[in-house]
């Protein structure tokens, strides 16, 4: 017998943590990033035939102050990853990326000089989309992902900046995935 079955009906339990997770998938807002064609199967995402306004994502913010979800859709260059790193930096906390297709990913089929070889090298991302280009249903089913993630929870408290700041700082300095070598090495 649990304490629930002794308060009145209607009446609900549960853990601050897991209100605000649910509070933050259901609001987050995405900042305009798209830099090469998988840009518009990101808009077609928002189109009515696939509605991005179910979850609550029907106005791509031109503003990164008031954006917490960055989709980098598209291959990145050298030139545009400190403008990447900026518009990230000015986005409000906590704040979510989507790297969406393969380009993005892992730099694609531009291995040179020009192109950044992975979007994690310059950003900390949350979600990886494959593609070439993805689909809008995939990206909807990387947004139900970060939602799974975010409703999962982060830390609240007086401490979260410094847990955040270890959380980028790590998966910045992670193994660049042209340097993994997997099994076989």
């Amino acid at each position: 017998m649990g304490l629930e079955e002794k308060l009145p009906s209607g009446f609900v339990l549960g853990k601050v943590e897991d209100l605000v997770g649910w509070v933050r998938s259901s609001s987050m807002w995405p900042v305009t990033m798209g830099l090469a064609c998988c840009a518009i199967e990101m808009m077609a995402a928002g189109t009515p035939r696939f509605d991005l306004a179910r979850f609550g994502m029907e106005v791509f913010r031109a503003s990164p102050r008031q954006a917490d979800l960055m989709i980098v859709s598209g291959r990145v260059s050298h030139k545009m990853a400190p403008v990447l790193r900026t518009v990230y930096d000015q986005m409000s906390d906590p704040k979510w990326v989507i790297s969406m297709g393969v380009c993005a990913s892992s730099g694609g089929m531009f291995n040179n000089y020009a192109i950044v070889q992975g979007v994690d090298h310059v950003l900390p991302v949350d979600v990886y989309l494959p593609g070439c280009p993805p689909r809008p249903e995939m990206l909807i089913n990387a947004i139900l992902e970060l939602h799974k993630q975010v409703i999962k929870g982060a830390p609240l408290g007086e401490h979260r900046a410094e847990i955040n700041r270890a959380v980028e700082a790590a998966a910045l300095n992670a193994v660049p995935t042209q340097e993994m070598k997997g099994l076989l090495a």
